[in-house]
């Protein structure tokens, strides 16, 4: 295909045809390229030009989220950015009496999840019960949308009575519900076959704990006394906060999920468990103390944790300073430069708020192309370097560098592919993975300097070196060599790195090399490449 190609506009010429065979010294002599390819000591170094803008990569940066029935998914695709999206899922239709089966659970999981997979999206799945109190203008049932799915509402399982509430008493406990005696034993139960149909499920990137309290959030009631409750001014067991739960949850969902990792709401809480957090009230000054300082207080929970959440403009700090949009929290300099110094700081992997935000906009897709490049990971590309050429039966030597220049790390270990493309197709012809590669530890720097915009600890760069073998008959010839990070459902590429050097396919081009002969051209032309944004074939595979 020759659409979406990128042209890099500098230095570059004309490839210099050149004979790799060895001098009378027996060592090949350096050789230089224009651009970014140099050929020494029998060995070709690739330095990839970056990729300057941002690009949708897999769990990381601009998260969705779509209310089933009132909110209409965009119509784009990929979604600008996102390659993760909330779902909030209703206990009732997961289990609706304790009898239910995980088989309920995956079934209701396939239709709120469908497709997903083709699009290479990824959820991030939190189970509620409450999505507003009715003391706050919450109702039982909606009253715009007849869609099943709808996310208001009260959807207590049918075998748990609802909640009674004396608003005239504060000393008063709740009645049934999250108070009903079975409910801590049937939360158990229910998180256990969430972990059976989601632990190892490639569409669920991270599980948020959820369950207790208005849209999950773990507050209205509380999970523990940490903080003063919203609707009093005092703590009453059962009422304003449940005793017991924290440790019930806690264990429940460190059993059920030994896979993916589990985001709690308050960083104050479950101390004496390794989840990762979903604050909720990002860059609010209300929450500075309950949200920024107890995240950092975490110190390097964020090295195999993630930390995310979203922006929440509808009270606070940010409503008070005229906000009304993500677009508005975003556009003013001061603020987007909170937004990105707390970015950087608590190492942020993903946010959300963005549901309604018009990408169309181009102040706003200034805003977020910066927001999307800040956020998780960022992984670019050194000194990838190969032999000029390769037989069969014979091991040889890859190496390259990579520095994460992002926020967060990527935090589950896919493999790293090598592999040798036709060069005229660009389909591989032979391909392995590595086995030293541990993506998850390709860590950003850290202690971030706001006033110089820089980590004071820079990210370290990560060398990769391995001896692999060309182990199939391939015929002799020039191919293409190249390096990719694979989904392990399907292991088809799917993360990107940071590098213009890439075929649609999700694929980076390193430069020729030769199987049973020696190349006389080395670096590949610039407008092979493909636009890495532009390319909407990355897909994973999911058997139900």
């Amino acid at each position: 295909m020759k659409k979406n190609r990128i042209w890099i506009f500098g230095i570059i010429g004309l490839l210099a045809v050149v004979s790799c065979k060895e001098d009378d010294f027996g060592v090949l002599p350096p050789i230089t390229l224009e651009g970014d390819v140099e050929v020494r000591d029998g060995r070709v170094h690739v330095n990839p030009h970056e990729y300057a803008s941002a690009f949708r990569n897999p769990m990381k940066g601009l998260r969705e989220f779509f209310g089933p029935g009132v909110d209409p998914k965009r119509a784009e695709y990929p979604y600008p950015y996102g390659s993760i999206i909330k779902e909030y899922m209703q206990w009732n239709m997961l289990e609706d009496k304790e009898s239910d089966g995980v088989d309920k659970i995956i079934a209701y999981s396939d239709h709120r999840w469908e497709g997903v997979e083709n699009i290479n999206m990824k959820v991030i799945p939190r189970i509620y019960i409450i999505w507003m109190e009715p003391w706050h203008g919450g109702y039982a049932k909606n009253t715009y949308t007849d869609n099943p799915d709808d996310l208001n509402g009260w959807h207590w399982p049918s075998d748990i009575p609802g909640e009674t509430w004396d608003e005239d008493d504060q000393n008063a406990p709740i009645v049934g519900g999250y108070c009903d005696p079975s409910f801590q034993d049937r939360v158990k139960k229910l998180v256990a076959k969430a972990g059976e149909a989601w632990d190892n499920d490639p569409r669920v990137a991270y599980i948020e704990m959820g369950i207790i309290g208005e849209f999950g959030e773990h507050h209205d009631p509380d999970i523990t006394t940490v903080w003063a409750p919203h609707d009093q001014t005092f703590h009453v067991e059962n009422r304003t906060w449940l005793p017991g739960i924290e440790k019930v949850l806690g264990d429940a969902f460190t059993a059920a999920f030994k896979n993916k990792k589990v985001m709690v709401r308050y960083a104050y809480e479950f101390k004496d468990y390794e989840f990762g957090i979903y604050w909720d009230s990002w860059s609010i000054d209300e929450e500075i103390d309950r949200g920024y300082n107890a995240m950092k207080a975490l110190g390097d929970r964020w090295k195999t944790q993630p930390i995310g959440g979203e922006i929440t403009w509808g009270w606070g700090s940010l409503y008070n300073a005229g906000y009304r949009s993500f677009e508005d929290v975003v556009a003013n300099d001061r603020t987007r430069d909170l937004v990105i110094s707390q970015i950087r700081d608590l190492h942020c992997n993903h946010l959300g708020g963005i549901t309604w935000a018009n990408f169309n906009d181009k102040t706003f897709q200034t805003n977020a192309d910066l927001l999307q490049r800040t956020m998780g990971y960022r992984f670019l590309l050194d000194d990838f370097n190969y032999p000029v050429s390769i037989n069969k039966g014979e091991p040889f030597t890859v190496a390259f560098n990579v520095t994460n220049s992002g926020s967060s790390p990527f935090y589950y270990d896919w493999p790293v592919e090598i592999a040798l493309l036709d060069a005229e197709t660009h389909e591989p012809v032979w391909k392995t993975t590595l086995e030293s590669p541990k993506i998850s530890q390709w860590f950003p720097g850290d202690n971030w300097n706001n006033e110089v915009k820089r980590y004071t600890i820079p990210a370290e760069t990560y060398h990769v070196e391995e001896s692999i073998t060309l182990d199939e008959d391939i015929p002799a010839g020039n191919y293409i060599i190249s390096v990719a990070v694979l989904d392990p459902a399907g292991m088809l590429p799917s993360l990107r790195f940071a590098a213009v050097n890439y075929f649609e396919g999700g694929r980076h081009p390193m430069g020729y090399i030769g199987v049973g002969q020696t190349p006389e051209n080395f670096e590949i032309a610039n407008e092979e490449f493909f636009d890495i944004q532009s390319d909407k074939t990355l897909h994973y595979v999911y058997n139900k």
